[in-house]
């Protein structure tokens, strides 16, 4: 049986274990070199990207009250604020029983960002909702530990909008369980994407479903999963043939892979969500795969193409340089290529 190495030019595996970056070091040896979770070199590794890491420096930044820069929804500043802090958080593996302050983050987030109906808003009002923001922060705070019931509304209210089960038109205002100015529609309709389906946002709200244990996924959220699975497979996923709301060709920003990941999405997290849903045997997925083999340079790295650079907390690297971050993404694709 062939070794997921085997796809690569040369093992940059060694590169990100380096203690050099503790926040790369952690998640490399959790999700590529596959140690459990008690063991020692992981447990110290983990302790050491939260008390020495970026990690520590964005939660170092946080107010006492668990919000950063300004209180109440955190959608702004970007990309410094509560929303953008926890889903940059939760990129970095953060977990709630690593450090108090995570918990605390996440209990303001639900306290000020969750409607009663289960959106999560830009402003406090569901109708901020949009699948980029529902996806992010179901994702972060999943990923990062949460098991707040809160969450379930959440999750059941994106799956019914993805598929548009028990979900009223946008003019019918009786009821807040209805489509609204930018979560307008199912299959990912979008209203800032001319109403059409929005695959940066379809990315963001599968890939929270990915996360999400298997106990958790009702029959609802099983359905909107078999959905987004078809919205990118029906059609070759390496040449974007998803809709632009306002331009001719899909946005360039698909082909440039790189880290932190907001809602401008690329085509690694479409493959790294569809790999976490066991699609990785789909012959779908074979142009996908190879365009992502194609990017690593002949020292099995990839390249740092989209950034935030001074405009979130930390520094991720160069951009057009091999990153450490990029290519971790990278290899957690790879390792589970079939």
């Amino acid at each position: 049986m062939m070794n997921w190495k085997d796809h690569l030019k040369a093992d940059s595996l060694p590169w990100l274990l380096e203690e050099s970056e503790p926040g790369v070091r952690f998640l490399a040896l959790r999700d590529l070199a596959g140690l459990p979770e008690t063991d020692p070199v992981l447990v110290k590794a983990r302790h050491a990207a939260h008390e020495k890491g970026p990690i520590a420096l964005i939660l170092n930044e946080m107010h006492p009250d668990g919000y950063w820069i300004e209180p109440g929804p955190g959608y702004n500043p970007k990309y410094r604020s509560l929303v953008w802090s926890l889903i940059l958080l939760a990129s970095l593996g953060a977990r709630v029983e690593e450090n108090q302050r995570i918990q605390i983050a996440i209990n303001y987030c639900l306290d000020h960002c969750l409607a009663p109906g289960g959106q999560f808003a830009s402003a406090t009002a569901p109708g901020g909702t949009a699948d980029c923001l529902q996806g992010n922060l179901c994702w972060a705070l999943t990923e990062m530990g949460s098991t707040d019931t809160r969450l379930d509304k959440a999750y059941d209210w994106m799956a019914r909008t993805v598929i548009g089960e028990g979900i009223a038109a946008p003019g019918d205002k009786s009821t807040t369980q209805r489509y609204y100015a930018g979560k307008c529609g199912p299959n990912f309709a979008c209203g800032a994407n001319d109403k059409k389906s929005c695959a940066w946002g379809a990315g963001r709200v599968m890939q929270a479903f990915s996360v999400l244990p298997r106990v958790k996924r009702t029959a609802v959220i099983d359905r909107a999963i078999t959905h987004g699975i078809e919205f990118f497979l029906k059609e070759d996923p390496a040449t974007v043939p998803w809709p632009n709301g306002y331009a001719p060709k899909p946005s360039g920003n698909w082909w440039k892979f790189g880290f932190p990941v907001f809602y401008i999405t690329d085509l690694l997290l479409v493959a790294e969500v569809l790999t976490n849903l066991d699609r990785s045997g789909d012959p779908r997925m074979k142009n996908l795969f190879r365009l992502i083999l194609d990017k690593q340079d002949d020292q099995g790295r990839w390249m740092l193409e989209n950034d935030y650079a001074g405009k979130t907390w930390g520094e991720w690297g160069e951009k057009k340089k091999p990153n450490k971050w990029v290519t971790l993404r990278a290899l957690r694709v790879i390792k589970h290529m079939q």
